[in-house]
Parts: structure tokens; sequence; C-alpha cells
């Protein structure tokens, strides 16, 4: 018999859910790419996978918002929306703490919920999931940009129907047409073919290779190693990340979890389950720091006006440290903490003052005061110098969690270098929100090819730093195209030639050294590629407008 459907309040959105079972472990099924927790019982082998782990668990399944029977909405949700979606699920029901069970793109949340909330996660358990699903030279496996055109016209002009491929899904039940019929159907309930692609575009743009290493809870990772939705390297990759995980690569090529063995997979999961039952949670969790400073236009320090804190509350963060000109919060998740700085500085603009805000996720104590261990200020110290006047930037951690959050990001010439750790790259926020809806992004680029490659440029430079015979002519061999490409593709992206973007990189990289205060100029000029100290200073000036000595003697 169907569980009975019932429906949680994650802020203004219904999300719908059931739950059964009456194990002693409370579970949580968060699925993939769309889902109808109702159809789900239309189909025998994954009905009887569910009832089985009910034998060892309460089962707690639900539709994520936008798709399947909760509601539909009019605006792109984030990762850090869907975490919302799970805790208000768990606290429909009364579940302190669950184990995660997140298959596919579910996958990418369970592992960002995991390392957020590890009080609230009993183990991780995945099958079949990616890090990233976009190509990248650290990530080959992810499809590249034109095999993600690919899906976007299938979708747009196959949606739910037999042209979809959905065999490569199933290939052990490629011949039996009830369960294609079911699993087409399936699609089609789940989402639009207009909603099903703004979730694919979006999901393009999530990235959480950089939170792997933050998840402390249990974790199980099972995956086929013919998966041809999502490569057996990929598993191998994010295992290798997770400390101590398990990995389990089974035959076939199914990537749907109830097709093929799926018996198998079901003694592991509960074998896996009633061993880290009695596992603490960790002592330290993925944390989003604000760090910002105001300035006052005259003498540089102004004190923060007391209704900061009440902004910060609003979205859900908590002040740790205020003091003269300097505010640190910290937030669950970087949507609220990017959205209350561009709060803050309209507050500060109000004001007539100046507010320069930096934002990054890191791993921090939750017992105890978080800003006292020595790793959490090395990088907030780091936050505080990068930081600049009526600016909001953020790591590319905490930019690869940001799709769906309707904001206007942009690459800088940037980063984050704490000493002993490695770097973050900076992008800018707006200062402005866009409004765009799910229906007005729906034909919008997930993230823009141009920006994709000005990055890579970017990194391809940065490797080749201190290389004073780095030009041209190394740069487009690097990048594989002709200098003639490379100087009209760079010109149209950052209106500058390649020649130029290699002195402004470099300057820039400069300027990050001098701000350390551990070199002198000669010897940075020397690190950046500048052999001859005249020219460098000249260039310095030249793009800051104020030498190289000039600002030092500010420090």
């Amino acid at each position: 018999m169907k569980p009975k459907t019932l429906y949680a309040k994650s802020g203004s959105i219904n999300i719908a859910y059931q739950v059964f079972g009456s194990g002693p472990i409370d579970l949580v099924y968060i699925p993939g790419w769309v889902s109808n927790i109702d159809l789900m019982w239309a189909c025998p082998s994954l009905a009887e996978f569910l009832k089985e782990l009910a034998k060892n668990c309460r089962v707690i399944l639900f539709d994520k918002r936008g798709t399947g029977l909760s509601d539909r909405i009019t605006e792109l949700s984030t990762l850090e929306d869907r975490m919302d979606d799970i805790r208000a699920v768990m606290d429909a029901v009364g579940s302190e703490k669950s184990v995660l069970f997140g298959h596919s793109e579910g996958g990418s949340v369970s592992a960002l919920f995991a390392a957020t909330f590890p009080h609230r996660t009993i183990s991780l358990i995945t099958f079949g999931i990616f890090a990233k699903r976009r190509y990248s030279k650290d990530y080959p496996w992810a499809p590249t940009d034109e095999e993600r055109q690919k899906i976007y016209d299938m979708i747009e002009n196959s949606w739910g129907s037999g042209e979809m491929n959905l065999e490569s899904l199933a290939p052990s039940r490629a011949n039996d047409p009830e369960f294609m019929d079911w699993l087409a159907q399936y699609f089609r309930s789940g989402a639009s073919p207009s909603a099903a692609m703004v979730l694919t575009k979006m999901n393009t743009l999530v990235d959480i290779v950089n939170i792997l290493d933050t998840i402390r809870v249990p974790t199980l990772m099972i995956q086929r190693k013919h998966d041809i939705d999502v490569k057996i390297e990929e598993g191998r990759f994010i295992s290798k990340r997770i400390k101590n995980s398990t990995f389990v690569e089974l035959e076939g090529s199914d990537h749907l979890f109830w097709a093929g063995n799926s018996q198998e997979i079901l003694d592991i999961m509960k074998s896996f389950i009633l061993k880290a039952e009695q596992n603490d949670s960790s002592d330290e969790k993925l944390t989003c720091f604000l760090v910002a400073k105001v300035l006052d236009k005259k003498d540089g320090i102004m004190v923060l006006p007391k209704s900061c804190e009440a902004i910060i509350g609003k979205f859900k963060g908590v002040a740790i440290h205020q003091k003269e000109n300097v505010l640190i919060a910290t937030f669950e998740g970087p949507s609220k903490a990017v959205h209350c700085g561009l709060a803050l500085m309209e507050l500060m603009k109000q004001n007539g003052k100046t507010l320069a805000t930096s934002i990054h996720m890191m791993e921090a104590s939750i017992r105890g005061s978080i800003w006292q261990d020595q790793k959490t200020k090395i990088w907030i110290h780091e936050m505080l110098d990068q930081a600049l006047p009526n600016q909001i930037l953020i790591s590319e951690t905490v930019k690869n969690l940001l799709s769906g959050a309707g904001l206007n990001i942009l690459s800088t010439l940037y980063s984050l270098r704490p000493e002993g750790y490695q770097s973050q790259s900076l992008y800018k926020v707006n200062d402005h929100i866009t409004s765009k809806t799910s229906s007005e992004n729906e034909n919008s680029t997930p993230k823009s090819w141009n920006e994709s490659f000005l990055e890579d440029v970017i990194q391809c430079i940065d490797a080749n730093l201190d290389n004073e015979l780095f030009s041209l002519e190394t740069l487009s061999r690097e990048m594989a195209v002709s200098e003639r490409q490379l100087q009209r593709k760079l010109k149209a992206i950052s209106n500058k030639s390649p020649n130029q973007l290699i002195s402004s990189v470099r300057l820039h990289r400069a300027k990050e050294l001098l701000h350390t205060q551990k070199y002198g100029v000669s010897e940075i000029a020397f690190q950046t590629g500048f052999s001859n100290l005249s020219y460098f200073s000249k260039c310095f000036k030249r793009e800051f407008g104020i030498s190289p000595s000039t600002l030092i003697s500010q420090f």
C-alpha cells in the first residue's frame, strides 16, 4: 500500500513527502534529477527496494522544490534552498538525525548537507553521483559544452518520449517495454520540459569539489563500473577526497539503483547503516564566513552601526566578532551570506560609509568559539587583506555553490593565498541581484563559455608567473589555439590583448605580494616576470595609479 503524501513548509514552498517503515534509524532519500514520489510506487522494482529499506529504517521520501508533487517555483533554487527542504521535511517528521541516501544529482546536496550539518547526519550513502557536471581539465569526465547542448536539445524536443535514450539509464531493462514506459511517465510527471531545462542548466553550474574534504560523517559510495551517465572515474575521484569513505564498485551499467542486481546494493547499504549508527558527529562543520571592514573616506576607520546585527539575523547569520570597523559573521550557506553582504553594503551607502566584504566557506569547529582556531584566523586575515571598497569578493568555493542564486558573478584577477593553504580565486558579486525568473533563464547559457575560457587563460598565466619569456606565442600554444584566434577571443572577452592581459595578471599578483609585506619591490618584480625594476614600477603605476614603493610606505 502506497504511503500517504504530506506537505512540509520550506519557507513559502510546499515540499511533498512520504514517510513509512518502523526501523530505529531514519533514512532520507534524496532523488536525482526529477522525481514523483507517488509514481515511485508504480514501479515494482523501485517499490520493492524501498519496502526492503523500510524493514531496517524509517524511510523519508520527498520531491525537491519544482519537481513532482512539490510546489512549482518561479525562481531558480540553489543547493542551499534544497538543504532547507531536507531540513524542513526532517523537522516535519520529527527526525533529529538521519542517514542521507543521495542518488545521482541528489548526491550534490546530500554531500553538502553532510558537511554543513554533521550533527543532523548519521551517515552518507550515495549511488552514481558526480562532483560537477561541466568538463574542465581537472574533471575531464563531465560532459563538454557541446555534449550539454545535445542534452538541452533532447529536453526541448523529446522530453519524456522514447527518443530521450532512457535506455542508457537502465541498459538491463532496455528490452522491458513496461519498465521503459513507466520511466518515461516518471520523467514527464516529475517536471515539465521547461522545468527540466531549468534544472539541467542549473545543475550544470554546480561544483562541490572544494567541499568534499570537509565531509566527516561515515560515507559509503556505490557505483556500477560501466555506468554510462556518470563515469566510474568520477566516483573514484570523489571517494579519494572524502576522508575514510568506502567506495564499492559493482558490475553492471545501470545508473538506476533499482535496476540490475538491486539486492546486492540493498545488502551493502543495510550492513553499512547498522555499523555507522553509533558514530558520533564531527566537531567541525562546513561554515560560510562573511568578513567585512568599514572604511571612512577621511581616516579609513568607522565603527559599525548597531543595525548590522539585525540585518545579519534576517539572513539567519550569527555575528561572532564586532570591533571598531571589522565585522565577522557566519552563515549556514553562501547564498544567505552574499545576500546579507549586499544588504549591509546598501546600509553603509545610505549612511555615507564604504564597506569592503569577502566571503569564503571553510571547515571550522562547531564547539566553542569558531573565531579562535588558528586556521580560521589565517583565512580571515587573508580575507580582510583582499577585501576591496564597495565590493563583495567571494571565493571559488562559494561561487561554485551559488548556482540559481540570481547573482551576477564576474571573474577578477585577485585570489586568496593564505600561507600554508591552497589558494582560491576570487570573484566579484555585482551590487545588484539579477531578478530573472526560471522562465526568463530558460534559454540562458549556464555559464558563459567566454568566462570559462578567460579563467583558463588566467590560470595558465599564473602557472608561468615568474617566466619572463612567457608570451603570446607560449600562451596560444598552452591554450591550443592560434595566436590570431587568441587575440580575437581575449579582445572580445576582456577588451585586452593577450600581452596586456599577461601584464595585468602579473601586476595584480605583484600587488597581492606587496600586501603580504614579506618581500621587497625588486624581489616581487622578479617573482612576477619583470626583469627590469624601472619598467615594473612604471607598469604598476599605470595599472593602479600608485607606485610600488608608495604603496609599501602606506602599510
